[in-house]
C-alpha cells in the first residue's frame, strides 16, 4: 500500500511541471523569421508595457538573444512571466497584422524563448543607476513593486521593499499554477532586481512589523503595491467545516509545499469563475479529483477568467454549472464536507449600471456530492493598511491620480491590483507591471521637480 501511494504522489508531482512545451531553436527562427517587422506595429500598441515585438523577434532571428531578452525586460521588467500568463490572444496575438492572412506570430511563445535564454546563461540584463540621495519604499513584491524598484533603482534611487511573505514575487511566485508559471521563473526576475542593490526586506508586514508612520518618515516616497487579500467569506452554513479552502491559499500551497493527495478520487466543488476559480479547479484535476464542478450564479457571458483559461479548464475535464449559487455547505457527523446545497438562478433585467443580477428560483434547491469545496469569490482589500496610510479609498481600491498615480497624500503612490476596481485598470500581471513603471517614473519627475525648485 505504501508504494502505491508513492507511486501516486510521484504521478501527481508530474502533473505539476509545465503543460506548454518551449520552442526548439528551428522552432523559434521559423516563427520569429514569419513576422513582417510591421513599421507601426499594432502589437506594441496591443502591449499594456510597450514592448518593442518587432524588435526582439528580429534579434531572435539573428541569433542575439542576449539583446532580444534586453529588449523586452527593458519594457517589462516581469517579461519572463508575461510570456507564459499573459492574455497574447486578447493583447499583442490579438493585434497581428497577419490575423487577416493565416495565423498571428506567436508572441508568447518567442518572448519565453529569448527569456528563457537570459535565465538559462544567468544573464544581468541591466545595472543599478549613479545614487542620487534619494529613498523609496515599496509594499509588496508583486509584479507591480518589482516593477517600479527596477525603474528607481536604474534611476538611482535607493529601494527597499517590504514582502510580508518568506519569497518575493507576489503572485507571481505564490498565486499563479506551477503548471503555468513556475516558481523559478519568479525568482530569477526577483534576482535581477536584487543586482541592482534593491533590499528585499520578507517575512515583514506592514503595520505589524513596521510602522506606516516610520516608513513614511524614513523615506521620500513611497510606492503601494499590495495587492489584494484573502478570499471573503460565501456567507452561508457550512464554510467551518473541514473540507473547505480559500483558493488563494490552496493554489499557494501547491506552490510551496509537497504535492500531496487529500483530493485523489474526490468530488469537489470550486465557486466563482474568475482567473483563481479557474486555478483552483484545475489544481484539483491534477491532484487527482474524480469530478470538479466550477458552480457560477451568473453565465458565460459574465464569467471573468479569461477565455484561454475557460477552455484550459473543459480540456482538464472540469464542469461548469452556470446560474448556480450555493446557499449551505454540507457536512457528517465529524465536521467534514458531504454535499454542497445550491439553488438555481436567474438574471434581472440591467440595472442602472447595465449589470443583470441573478435572482433565485422559486422551489429551485438541490444539492450536489462533494468531499471537498474551493472559495474562489474574489478577494478582500487591506482596508487597516490603506487607512494606515491616511490615504483616500473606496471600499479598499485605492484612489489615485490616473495619471501620475499619486494618492490623497503626495508622497504615496499605489499601483497593481490595489487600485483594481471601481472602473479603475485591468487585474492582468502585465498592467500591473505597467503602473508599476510609470509609478516609478511619476516619483522620479516629482522629486526632481522639488530637488530642482529647492536647490
Amino acid at each position: 500500500m505504501k508504494s502505491d501511494r508513492k507511486e501516486t504522489l510521484a504521478t501527481l508531482k508530474l502533473n505539476f511541471e509545465e503543460v506548454e512545451p518551449p520552442f526548439s531553436k528551428h522552432d523559434a527562427l521559423d516563427e520569429a523569421n514569419r513576422c513582417l517587422y510591421c513599421y507601426d506595429a499594432p502589437c506594441i500598441q496591443a502591449c499594456p508595457t510597450g514592448i518593442d515585438i518587432p524588435s526582439f523577434i528580429k534579434k531572435i532571428a539573428t541569433d542575439n538573444l542576449f539583446g532580444s531578452a534586453k529588449t523586452i525586460m527593458s519594457a517589462n521588467p516581469v517579461g519572463a512571466s508575461c510570456a507564459r500568463v499573459c492574455p497574447t490572444e486578447e493583447l499583442c496575438e490579438g493585434a497581428c497584422v497577419l490575423n487577416h492572412s493565416t495565423k498571428p506570430i506567436l508572441i508568447g511563445n518567442l518572448q519565453r524563448y529569448a527569456t528563457d535564454w537570459a535565465i538559462k546563461n544567468e544573464a544581468t540584463l541591466f545595472h543599478a543607476g549613479k545614487p542620487n540621495g534619494k529613498k523609496v519604499a515599496i509594499i509588496g513584491s508583486g509584479p507591480a513593486g518589482l516593477s517600479a524598484a527596477r525603474e528607481l533603482a536604474r534611476m538611482g534611487y535607493k529601494v527597499t521593499i517590504y514582502e510580508a511573505e518568506s519569497e518575493a514575487g507576489g503572485l507571481n511566485t505564490y498565486g499563479i499554477v506551477s503548471f503555468r508559471l513556475p516558481q523559478n521563473i519568479s525568482f530569477w526576475e526577483v534576482e535581477q532586481v536584487k543586482k541592482l542593490n534593491v533590499e528585499i526586506v520578507t517575512n515583514t508586514r506592514v503595520g505589524v512589523d513596521i510602522s506606516a508612520k516610520e516608513i513614511l518618515e524614513q523615506n521620500d516616497a513611497v510606492v503601494l503595491a499590495i495587492g489584494m487579500s484573502s478570499v471573503p467569506e460565501l456567507g452561508i452554513l457550512g464554510e467551518d467545516l473541514n473540507g473547505v479552502h480559500d483558493a488563494i491559499e490552496f493554489v499557494k500551497e501547491t506552490k510551496t509545499a509537497p504535492i500531496h493527495d487529500d483530493l485523489y478520487k474526490k468530488k469537489v466543488a470550486v465557486i466563482g469563475a474568475g482567473n483563481t476559480a479557474i486555478d483552483a479547479a484545475t489544481c484539483s484535476v491534477r491532484l487527482g479529483a474524480d469530478n470538479v464542478k466550477i458552480l457560477y450564479r451568473r453565465t458565460l457571458a459574465e464569467m471573468t477568467a479569461y477565455d484561454f483559461e475557460y477552455e484550459f479548464a473543459k480540456q482538464d475535464g472540469v464542469e461548469f454549472r452556470w446560474l448556480t449559487a450555493p446557499v449551505e455547505i454540507l457536512g457528517d457527523e465529524e465536521g467534514k464536507v458531504t454535499g454542497i446545497k445550491c439553488v438555481k438562478m436567474t438574471l434581472s433585467e440591467p440595472g442602472e449600471d447595465g449589470r443583470r443580477r441573478p435572482v433565485p428560483l422559486t422551489d429551485s434547491e438541490f444539492t450536489i456530492e462533494v468531499d471537498a469545496v474551493i472559495k474562489a469569490i474574489g478577494q478582500s482589500r487591506y482596508i487597516d493598511l490603506i487607512e494606515q496610510f491616511e490615504i483616500s479609498h473606496d471600499g479598499g481600491v485605492v484612489t489615485i491620480d490616473s495619471e501620475s498615480f499619486q494618492t490623497s497624500n503626495s508622497k504615496v503612490f499605489a499601483c497593481g491590483d490595489c487600485i483594481f476596481g471601481r472602473g479603475q485598470g485591468e487585474a492582468m500581471v502585465v498592467s500591473a507591471a505597467q503602473q508599476g513603471k510609470a509609478s516609478a517614473i511619476s516619483i522620479h519627475r516629482t522629486l526632481l521637480k522639488e530637488t530642482i525648485e529647492t536647490a
